[in-house]
């Protein structure tokens, strides 16, 4: 793990943005297709493996490498888009967890895990 924090990557993204011209295109709107764009090219190298080849892809060097990147992608427009709307994604982060923690309290012994309730 690297000692980078989200801001410097944002600062750092934003910095190569601006040097060349980008900025007129990083629209919340534009970066949320960019977004899901990458989210799917990282679910497309998943798309036909089965659960034990996708759990042992990263044991690939070519596969890594490809994952990695999209990961890489993924993160460089969701950290753009939080910047450009103001959001901070470490807080939103801790609030979803938190509310999270209080929607799915831990059930006990007797009660069976239910990871799908819409309530």
């Amino acid at each position: 793990m690297t000692d980078i924090d989200v801001a410097e990557l944002q600062h750092r993204l934003a910095a190569f943005a601006a040097a060349r011209d980008w900025g007129q295109y990083h629209t919340p709107k534009n970066l949320a297709a960019a977004l899901s764009v990458e989210a799917s090219e990282l679910l497309e190298i998943f798309q036909w493996l089965t659960p034990e080849q996708s759990a042992g892809i990263m044991k690939d060097p070519e596969s890594a490498h490809r994952v990695t990147d999209e990961v890489a992608d993924v993160l460089a427009y969701l950290l753009q888009f939080c910047e450009v709307l103001g959001v901070d994604p470490t807080a939103a982060l801790v609030a979803k967890l938190e509310r999270n923690e209080k929607r799915f309290p831990l059930p006990s012994a007797a009660e069976p895990l239910d990871r799908h309730s819409s309530e």
